[in-house]
């Protein structure tokens, strides 16, 4: 089952430029069955209970966010994982684009 985060309250800013995601030894990782090529973008989640620091994974072209940049998060996936006692959420979204103000609030 697939777990959304609806993000259409929040108010999503990035705090960190979107960098390659790498594997374990520097090599730029890629989406299995498409090759694509995956990002990791840190940003500032806000709404009404307070605010949060998360990274979100993407797959294909760089997402043209930059620091400072609100941001419109499509399709955000909330991924729980646990290896080896540690456990956490890990989040991909299909694209993350700056918002505009014809993109809603």
């Amino acid at each position: 089952m697939k777990l959304y985060v609806d993000t259409t309250r929040k108010q999503v800013t990035a705090s960190k430029d979107p960098e390659p995601k790498n594997d374990q030894n520097g090599n730029q990782k890629s989406e299995k069955n498409t090759g694509r090529p995956m990002w990791s973008t840190q940003v500032f989640v806000l709404d009404e209970t307070g605010g949060e620091v998360i990274t979100i994974t993407t797959a294909g072209e760089k997402p043209a966010v930059k620091v400072g940049d609100f941001v419109e998060v499509e399709q955000l996936e909330a991924i729980p994982w646990a290896t080896n006692g540690r456990n956490g959420v890990a989040f991909r979204a299909v694209s993350l684009k700056p918002k505009t103000a014809s993109s809603g609030k």
